[in-house]
């Protein structure tokens, strides 16, 4: 079977655990080499790569905080030099319940950091790529969806980023880059429903009940990895996964 990202390149952001590390095995399945962004957890992240290097694909680990510009520079230096090239820019990592970061943090990852990303990444991509932007149903459906208030400040400032990504799609086009988002229900087995548990027991319990049943890590980068690639998705596109009711 041919791989549909066979000889391409893809860059996960956050990807050294959960979503971001199952995505960057995924379209390393594909036939992609990939580029394992991480904040700081290094060993999580070269396990990553260790994996990603068994199934016979290149594997680049490098370290940035989105919210740093010269961290981002210096991540996309690496990418240019590695691999000369960039296909795939997946927008997964996030933040904003955190202990300890100021009252923009959130804003500031989500928001200008995202665009940012694509911004500088863009011009590896010139002519043909796709970035693919990676939210929640609450965060998608911000402003017209009851929004738990633990969670708002991270609905609010994703809400954000996926809108200025939208207007800058059209500016992405013209370079032959396309956007793709992929919204999901809240996931089994990742961090931020435990950190929501926490000070809402029973929260996740309750969610299975009205949804019936939620996504796994694995069915929301199975979905992340089909928007990676395939080229029926329309520029602009929303996948959902798991109920939006």
């Amino acid at each position: 079977m041919l791989l549909p990202l066979i000889g391409k390149v893809s860059l996960v952001t956050g990807a050294s655990r959960g979503i971001g590390a199952a995505t960057a095995i995924k379209l390393a399945l594909l036939g992609s080499d990939i580029v394992v962004n991480y904040r700081s957890k290094a060993p999580r992240a070269e396990e990553i790569v260790h994996q990603i290097e068994a199934l016979g694909r290149r594997a680049l680990a490098v370290q940035a905080d989105m919210t740093l510009p010269s961290e981002m520079d210096t991540m996309l230096a690496a990418v240019q030099q590695t691999f000369k090239r960039l296909d795939v820019l997946i927008l997964n990592a996030s933040g904003g319940l955190e202990k300890g970061k100021s009252e923009d943090y959130a804003m500031a990852l989500n928001e200008a950091a995202q665009v940012r990303a694509a911004e500088q990444a863009a011009p590896l991509m010139a002519g043909g790529g796709r970035i693919v932007f990676v939210t929640s149903h609450w965060a998608h459906f911000y402003g017209t969806k009851p929004v738990m208030p633990d969670y708002e400040v991270v609905a609010k400032s994703k809400h954000a980023g996926e809108e200025a990504l939208r207007k800058y799609s059209a500016e992405l086009a013209q370079m032959g880059v396309s956007l793709v988002v992929v919204s999901g229900d809240m996931i089994e087995g990742t961090i931020t429903p435990r950190l929501l548990e926490r000070k809402n027991p029973g929260l996740m319990e309750l969610r299975r009940g009205d949804a019936t049943s939620l996504p796994t890590i694995d069915d929301f980068a199975e979905a992340i990895a089909l928007a990676a690639w395939d080229p029926k998705i329309p520029n602009g596109h929303t996948i959902f996964v798991g109920s939006t009711d």
